[in-house]
């Protein structure tokens, strides 16, 4: 199977999102392949970051196709490096996080490619900043959404090889708290503590959580004071909010606004900063038609399942274009030195693409479209 020798060729570049160089050396990699099969390349040169990469095909009348992934990994040089493999699983930073759903993919395009010597109405998007919340490409991606009816994306598969067709959006923010110093032994009662004022703020935020409806609101970091002499004059919560729909976002949002801007210590005053980084992915009509349409064409039951972590397909899912996740392998541990693929699932991710990609390619050309 040389497709796990691609995947070990771009598993062994470090790719990591700040690696600019890495990323864009996966990048190139991907466009030499694909270029094999007749796609062109559009390149979106980035400074700080890698380069995102727009594959195309000719277009024609028919289902417009966005296959969709991303080259950046969550792991530093010399932190976790190397690909392995044994008789079952291979091992490695990006194998199913989500290099191997991009070899999967690939490998689709190539098995079309073969069949028909040609591919059209099939693009294929590599953001390099996935991993850090997609601050750079999701502009692109909005922008782009517009040309596709269907967007397949190829993170990770479920355990039974579940597609995902429902995610939590996600949102991070930093609320800054401004006090007073002052000298704690000798002037107490002359300062204005910010740290103080912080522990109120989250107690507040903490209690927005609600994990029957799948609301998450987490204060992840704070930071605040000069040192145990002095009253704090300064302090910082940063803090995540997770959404299952538009509904909470903005219960959430709202409270969290209101709890910024009540001082609940005399004097102090705070700010609000942060972004909405993913709108919510929600299960849709036009979603479960597709998936009984896709069962159809490859004469199987295709499993779903929703998923808390969130991805690129959040992003077009929320432009209105029908979108469908976690097509690419089953994994484990991702984010993690032990992250490893299942090897079989790549094979039955790639039948499952390669027919449904040949469908609507044949179907086309069947209703002389071509």
């Amino acid at each position: 199977m040389h497709y796990f020798d691609d995947l070990k060729t771009i598993v062994e570049i470090n790719s990591y999102t700040k690696n600019k160089q890495g990323v864009d050396n996966v990048t190139t990699q991907m466009q030499l392949w694909l270029e094999e099969l007749g796609f062109n390349t559009k390149l979106f040169k980035k400074e700080n970051i890698g380069n995102h990469a727009l594959f195309t095909t000719k277009r024609k009348d028919g289902t417009k196709i966005l296959l969709l992934g991303h080259n950046d990994t969550v792991f530093p040089p010399n932190s976790f490096e190397g690909f392995k493999e044994d008789k079952a699983w291979v091992y490695g930073p990006g194998v199913c996080d989500m290099k191997g759903g991009n070899i999967v993919a690939l490998q689709a395009l190539r098995n079309l490619y073969k069949q028909n010597n040609e591919i059209f109405n099939i693009d294929f998007f590599l953001v390099s900043d996935e991993e850090t919340g997609s601050d750079d490409s999701k502009f692109i991606s909005k922008e782009i959404a517009k040309n596709y009816d269907i967007c397949f994306d190829f993170e990770a598969a479920g355990k039974n090889l579940e597609v995902v067709t429902a995610r939590k959006g996600v949102g991070t923010f930093t609320i800054t708290c401004k006090g007073k110093a002052s000298h704690a032994g000798t002037s107490y009662e002359n300062g204005i503590d910010a740290n103080l004022e912080a522990s109120y703020k989250l107690q507040k935020i903490n209690a927005l959580t609600n994990l029957k409806i799948g609301t998450t609101v987490n204060v992840g970091k704070i930071e605040g004071g000069i040192g145990a002499n002095t009253i704090s004059p300064s302090a910082t919560l940063l803090l995540e909010i997770r959404f299952k729909t538009d509904d909470e976002k903005n219960r959430v949002l709202e409270q969290v606004k209101k709890i910024t801007n009540t001082s609940y210590i005399k004097g102090t005053k705070s700010k609000l900063e942060g972004l909405i980084q993913r709108e919510v992915m929600q299960e849709n009509e036009k979603q479960l038609e597709l998936i009984k349409e896709l069962e159809k064409i490859c004469n199987k039951k295709i499993l779903t399942e929703h998923r808390g972590g969130v991805s690129d397909a959040n992003i077009f899912s929320s432009c209105n274009v029908t979108t469908l996740d976690g097509l690419g392998p089953y994994g484990l541990y991702d984010h993690t030195i032990n992250e490893k693929a299942l090897k079989s699932s790549f094979d039955k991710r790639i039948d499952l693409m390669t027919k449904i990609l040949l469908h609507y390619q044949n179907m086309e050309k069947k209703n002389g479209k071509t």
